[in-house]
């Protein structure tokens, strides 16, 4: 078994032989992510797209100790796979409990350039993946017993946009409101939602471009330099290991964490928005029937984050 002292916090129980669904696990955040899984007990199945990446994840596993995973094929954009993706594993497992939304691509050029394509492909994968995800798994968590959860990973760029990141930026602010909001809707039935946004770690992320699918080929941003991009890819050699990233986000899984930051260095930057929100907001009187509509409002999301079902009729 590897060893699980680094980024160690308290440890992880009550999740022994609980059912794992993680994708993009082949490599990066989510094999870190299933191996901190296995770590705490549970049964893993994992998405890939290359068959390479099955048979070293394979192979690690094995040399680490661990239980063979469950390997599935899975292009998040497709939903009829997705059906069978979580069929498979219920019917391998007997259950299904946690779903792990990791799988996505970094795609960098000026947003005022982009095309359609652009669009489409990356919002595609990074959202309409994990809405994919959702509407596919939901189901068999629901309908399992024992401790349950989703986590959706976005990234720091659900809070930081940057000039060469506004497709992927935006994607990651949808899995942001998404995720917090679905968090409300899951608490009535006993399941655990958590959004976590990792921030630089080694993986090969930045490679997503050359990856391009020929479906999305007319992209309005410039030609990729693959020397560029590879210069560009150094940075993250400087990243936080994933099984590091991996380990923190199980263990705000198992707190029941509605936001997990597993980087610390960003506390100017959150100090910074924070500062800088509450300064827009107008200095003057709130009318008091619009004060008593955002009273309600703020309950309402306290009653649904304690497990009480909330209606339209409740904010008003």
């Amino acid at each position: 078994m590897a060893d699980a002292s680094q980024g160690a916090g308290a440890p992880v129980e009550g999740w022994r032989g609980q059912v794992a669904l993680v994708t993009g696990g082949g490599t990066g955040i989510g094999l870190g992510v299933a191996r901190a899984l296995d770590d705490a007990g549970l049964r893993i199945a994992l998405t890939y797209r290359n068959p390479a990446q099955a048979e070293a994840v394979a192979a690690q596993f094995a040399a680490e100790g661990r239980a063979p995973p469950l390997m599935l094929t899975l292009d998040v954009t497709d939903r009829a796979r997705w059906a069978e993706v979580v069929a498979q594993t219920v019917a391998h497992f007997g259950a299904l409990h946690v779903l792990v939304n990791n799988a996505g691509v970094s795609v960098f050029g000026d947003t005022d350039l982009a095309s359609h394509d652009d669009y489409d492909w990356i919002m595609g994968v990074n959202f309409g993946g994990v809405a994919n995800g959702l509407v596919a798994a939901l189901p068999a968590i629901k309908a399992a017993r024992g401790r349950r959860a989703v986590v959706n990973v976005a990234s720091m760029a659900a809070f930081l946009p940057g000039p060469q990141a506004g497709i992927y930026t935006a994607s990651k602010f949808a899995v942001r409101g998404l995720t917090e909001s679905l968090r409300y809707n899951l608490a009535p039935h006993g399941i655990g939602c958590s959004l976590c946004c990792p921030a630089l770690t080694r993986t090969n992320a930045w490679d997503s471009a050359l990856k391009r699918p020929d479906s999305f080929a007319q992209s309005g941003f410039a030609a990729v330099s693959e020397a560029e991009l590879r210069q560009f890819g150094t940075a993250f050699e400087a990243g936080m290991d994933p099984y590091e990233v991996g380990q923190k986000i199980v263990r705000g899984m198992d707190r029941g964490d509605a936001l997990i930051l597993t980087h610390p260095e960003f506390a100017d930057d959150f100090r910074g928005i924070y500062e800088a929100s509450v300064a827009a907001l107008p200095d003057e009187p709130v009318p008091p029937a619009r004060a008593e509509i955002e009273r309600l409002r703020r309950a309402a999301m306290a009653q649904a984050e304690a497990g009480v079902q909330v209606g339209l009729a409740d904010l008003t």
